[in-house]
């Protein structure tokens, strides 16, 4: 809002600013592919793993299927978080299948036949963002075991029709905010998170009024933030790989 001074940010940076991000490829010998996600002080381990055969809901239609896990470790946050041995928390359940959905919205299922590519996203370390980074880390490591699959000539193409990330967005003491970290989160008086594809498309659009309700105009604000965000991170995610559709 006009007149308000912009709050004190990490990194110095201005409202429409992200974190520093990195995104490298290979940290995993076993990995079909992998990638660390780094949102600033957010590290995710992005784990892609091929298999033969589908869902049995899935057997007989040629198609394959990319799916996800999710899980935050222990000494992630700032108080232990325990393992999830007897069944999955609803969040990590919400974020495991926003993953899955992002990662299928550019995928060719039906070029990749009767496999399935499962992602697991671990969260060592949190500091605001982990479904964000998850996605945008995840679509690396997808990337490289789909491209490993085409050098051993076990598919004809890369079944990839586009890239996918994802960015967070928000309202905090009355200012429009790209890329929160955990600090900024926590006292969100918006909070929004938006997938996107490198054409400017839009998967998804998480967005709730924490304190309040909010308006039309600060939501297109806010998506319009979240989008030239996505933008840099598709950028950055073509060049780690020299990914081009």
């Amino acid at each position: 809002m006009a007149g308000k001074a912009e709050p004190r940010r990490s990194e110095g940076r201005a409202a429409d600013q992200m974190r520093h991000v990195k995104l490298t490829r290979q940290v995993m010998k076993n990995a079909d592919g992998s990638c660390l996600a780094e949102f600033g002080d957010t590290r995710v381990l992005c784990a892609a793993t091929v298999e033969e055969g589908v869902p049995r809901w899935r057997k007989g239609s040629g198609a394959g299927w990319v799916t996800a896990e999710y899980a935050m470790l222990p000494a992630s946050t700032n108080r232990r978080t325990p393992r999830e041995y007897k069944g999955r928390k609803g969040r990590s359940m919400e974020i495991e299948r926003l993953v899955g959905r992002s990662l299928r919205s550019v995928c060719d299922l039906n070029a990749l036949g009767e496999l399935t590519v499962t992602v697991d996203c671990d969260v060592i370390q949190a500091d605001g963002g982990t479904r964000t980074a998850s996605i945008t880390g995840a679509w690396v490591a997808l990337h490289d075991a789909l491209m490993a699959l085409v050098q051993k000539d076990q598919l004809p193409r890369l079944p990839l029709r586009g890239q996918v990330a994802a960015v967070s967005m928000g309202i905090v003491r009355g200012q429009a905010l790209l890329d929160l970290d955990y600090q900024e989160d926590s006292h969100a008086q918006v909070d929004l998170n938006l997938v996107g594809t490198a054409d400017g498309g839009i998967v998804e659009v998480q967005g709730t009024g924490e304190q309040a309700p909010f308006t039309r105009e600060q939501l297109d604000q806010l998506l319009n933030m979240g989008q030239e965000g996505i933008q840099k991170l598709v950028a950055l995610q073509q060049k780690v790989t020299n990914f081009r559709s």
